[in-house]
Protein backbone atom coordinates (compact mmCIF):
# COMPACT_ATOMS: atom_id res chain seq x y z
CA UNK A 1 0.00 0.00 0.00
CA UNK A 2 1.35 3.48 -0.51
CA UNK A 3 1.64 6.06 2.06
CA UNK A 4 2.70 9.56 2.09
CA UNK A 5 3.63 11.57 5.51
CA UNK A 6 2.60 15.13 5.23
CA UNK A 7 5.32 17.58 5.04
CA UNK A 8 7.54 15.08 2.76
CA UNK A 9 7.42 15.64 -0.67
CA UNK A 10 7.60 11.58 -1.77
CA UNK A 11 5.16 8.78 -0.64
CA UNK A 12 6.90 4.86 -0.11
CA UNK A 13 5.50 1.86 -0.38
CA UNK A 14 5.43 -0.61 2.49
CA UNK A 15 4.10 -4.28 2.81
CA UNK A 16 4.45 -7.16 4.86
CA UNK A 17 6.50 -9.80 3.06
CA UNK A 18 7.09 -12.86 5.91
CA UNK A 19 5.95 -13.65 8.94
CA UNK A 20 8.30 -14.62 11.15
CA UNK A 21 7.00 -15.96 13.98
CA UNK A 22 6.63 -14.33 17.45
CA UNK A 23 5.57 -11.05 16.36
CA UNK A 24 8.42 -10.54 14.11
CA UNK A 25 8.39 -10.16 10.41
CA UNK A 26 10.11 -8.89 7.26
CA UNK A 27 7.93 -5.13 6.08
CA UNK A 28 9.18 -4.03 2.68
CA UNK A 29 9.65 -0.50 2.71
CA UNK A 30 10.40 1.47 -1.17
CA UNK A 31 11.72 -1.97 -2.17
CA UNK A 32 14.24 -2.55 0.69
CA UNK A 33 13.45 -5.17 3.79
CA UNK A 34 13.02 -4.21 6.90
CA UNK A 35 13.40 -6.53 10.30
CA UNK A 36 9.97 -5.62 12.97
CA UNK A 37 9.28 -6.66 16.04
CA UNK A 38 6.39 -5.39 17.71
CA UNK A 39 7.25 -6.05 21.90
CA UNK A 40 3.74 -4.43 22.74
CA UNK A 41 0.25 -2.99 20.94
CA UNK A 42 -2.57 -1.76 22.50
CA UNK A 43 -5.70 1.13 21.35
CA UNK A 44 -3.18 3.73 22.47
CA UNK A 45 -0.41 2.83 20.53
CA UNK A 46 2.93 0.35 19.58
CA UNK A 47 6.18 -0.72 20.79
CA UNK A 48 8.53 -2.56 18.09
CA UNK A 49 11.62 -2.31 17.45
CA UNK A 50 12.89 -1.51 13.71
CA UNK A 51 16.51 -2.98 12.79
CA UNK A 52 16.98 -3.33 16.26
CA UNK A 53 16.44 -0.11 17.37
CA UNK A 54 13.36 0.79 19.39
CA UNK A 55 10.20 3.25 18.39
CA UNK A 56 7.36 3.77 20.08
CA UNK A 57 4.34 4.83 18.14
CA UNK A 58 1.26 6.63 20.30
CA UNK A 59 -2.18 6.91 18.47
CA UNK A 60 -3.88 9.94 18.33
CA UNK A 61 -6.64 9.64 16.15
CA UNK A 62 -7.37 8.35 12.38
CA UNK A 63 -9.93 9.14 9.53
CA UNK A 64 -10.87 7.21 6.40
CA UNK A 65 -7.11 7.61 4.52
CA UNK A 66 -5.09 9.44 7.33
CA UNK A 67 -3.31 7.95 10.54
CA UNK A 68 -2.48 11.08 13.54
CA UNK A 69 0.65 9.66 15.42
CA UNK A 70 3.43 10.64 17.55
CA UNK A 71 6.08 8.84 16.88
CA UNK A 72 9.45 8.97 19.23
CA UNK A 73 7.77 11.86 20.51
CA UNK A 74 7.62 13.90 16.79
CA UNK A 75 3.64 14.03 15.48
CA UNK A 76 2.98 12.91 12.29
CA UNK A 77 0.69 12.50 9.79
CA UNK A 78 0.25 9.56 7.65
CA UNK A 79 -1.81 9.72 4.73
CA UNK A 80 -2.72 5.95 3.37
CA UNK A 81 -3.04 5.91 0.23
CA UNK A 82 -4.22 9.19 -1.35
CA UNK A 83 -7.07 7.75 -3.59
CA UNK A 84 -8.48 5.04 -0.74
CA UNK A 85 -11.88 6.79 -0.28
CA UNK A 86 -12.34 6.94 -4.73
CA UNK A 87 -11.27 3.43 -4.26
CA UNK A 88 -14.03 2.17 -1.95
CA UNK A 89 -16.73 4.18 -3.45
CA UNK A 90 -16.14 2.54 -7.18
CA UNK A 91 -15.80 -0.60 -5.50
CA UNK A 92 -18.88 -0.47 -3.53
CA UNK A 93 -20.68 0.28 -6.85
CA UNK A 94 -19.82 3.79 -7.76
CA UNK A 95 -19.04 4.82 -11.07
CA UNK A 96 -19.72 3.63 -14.36
CA UNK A 97 -21.69 1.43 -15.58
CA UNK A 98 -22.21 -0.01 -12.38
CA UNK A 99 -24.63 2.62 -11.48
CA UNK A 100 -27.95 0.90 -12.36
CA UNK A 101 -27.25 -1.93 -9.67
CA UNK A 102 -29.77 -1.88 -6.20
CA UNK A 103 -27.17 -3.03 -3.86
CA UNK A 104 -24.57 -0.91 -2.11
CA UNK A 105 -21.83 -3.60 -1.23
CA UNK A 106 -19.10 -3.48 1.77
CA UNK A 107 -15.24 -3.50 0.38
CA UNK A 108 -13.72 -3.85 2.99
CA UNK A 109 -14.61 -5.78 6.55
CA UNK A 110 -15.44 -3.99 9.60
CA UNK A 111 -18.20 -3.00 12.60
CA UNK A 112 -20.68 -0.56 11.55
CA UNK A 113 -19.75 2.48 13.16
CA UNK A 114 -22.97 5.04 12.04
CA UNK A 115 -25.86 4.31 9.93
CA UNK A 116 -26.86 8.28 8.23
CA UNK A 117 -29.28 7.17 6.17
CA UNK A 118 -32.96 5.52 7.53
CA UNK A 119 -35.56 3.44 4.71
CA UNK A 120 -37.23 5.68 2.45
CA UNK A 121 -34.19 8.69 2.80
CA UNK A 122 -33.24 10.61 -0.45
CA UNK A 123 -29.57 9.99 -1.50
CA UNK A 124 -27.57 11.80 -3.74
CA UNK A 125 -24.87 9.48 -5.60
CA UNK A 126 -21.64 10.31 -2.99
CA UNK A 127 -24.03 10.73 0.02
CA UNK A 128 -22.82 8.94 2.68
CA UNK A 129 -24.55 6.02 4.24
CA UNK A 130 -22.77 4.10 6.83
CA UNK A 131 -18.91 4.68 8.74
CA UNK A 132 -17.38 1.36 8.97
CA UNK A 133 -14.37 1.12 11.24
CA UNK A 134 -11.79 -1.19 9.83
CA UNK A 135 -8.22 -1.91 11.49
CA UNK A 136 -8.90 1.71 13.95
CA UNK A 137 -9.65 3.09 10.25
CA UNK A 138 -13.06 4.57 9.79
CA UNK A 139 -14.25 4.28 6.28
CA UNK A 140 -17.12 6.40 4.97
CA UNK A 141 -19.27 4.22 2.60
CA UNK A 142 -21.51 6.40 0.06
CA UNK A 143 -24.41 6.06 -2.47
CA UNK A 144 -23.00 4.43 -5.29
CA UNK A 145 -25.92 6.58 -7.33
CA UNK A 146 -29.02 8.73 -6.60
CA UNK A 147 -31.90 7.37 -5.25
CA UNK A 148 -34.67 6.31 -2.36
CA UNK A 149 -33.05 4.13 -0.17
CA UNK A 150 -35.23 0.97 -0.41
CA UNK A 151 -34.08 -1.04 2.42
CA UNK A 152 -30.98 -0.82 5.30
CA UNK A 153 -29.20 -4.44 5.79
CA UNK A 154 -26.95 -3.67 8.44
CA UNK A 155 -27.34 -2.27 12.32
CA UNK A 156 -24.95 -0.55 14.71
CA UNK A 157 -22.35 -2.09 16.23
CA UNK A 158 -22.46 -4.96 13.55
CA UNK A 159 -19.67 -6.76 11.42
CA UNK A 160 -19.65 -6.92 7.99
CA UNK A 161 -17.91 -8.75 5.46
CA UNK A 162 -16.30 -7.35 2.72
CA UNK A 163 -19.08 -8.41 -0.22
CA UNK A 164 -22.02 -7.64 2.76
CA UNK A 165 -24.91 -5.92 1.16
CA UNK A 166 -25.21 -2.46 3.29
CA UNK A 167 -28.43 -1.14 1.66
CA UNK A 168 -30.71 -0.90 -1.28
CA UNK A 169 -30.70 2.32 -3.00
CA UNK A 170 -33.81 2.71 -6.23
Amino acid sequence: MEYKIQDIENAFVGEITENLGNNEYIIKINGNDNQIKILNMDAKGIEFLLNQKYHKAKYLGNTTNEINLVIDNVPIIINQHTNFDEIVYKNSGGGGAENAQLALKSQIPGKVVSIAVQEGDSVNQGDVVCTLESMKMQVAVKAHKAGSVKSIKIKDGASVAKGDVIAEIE
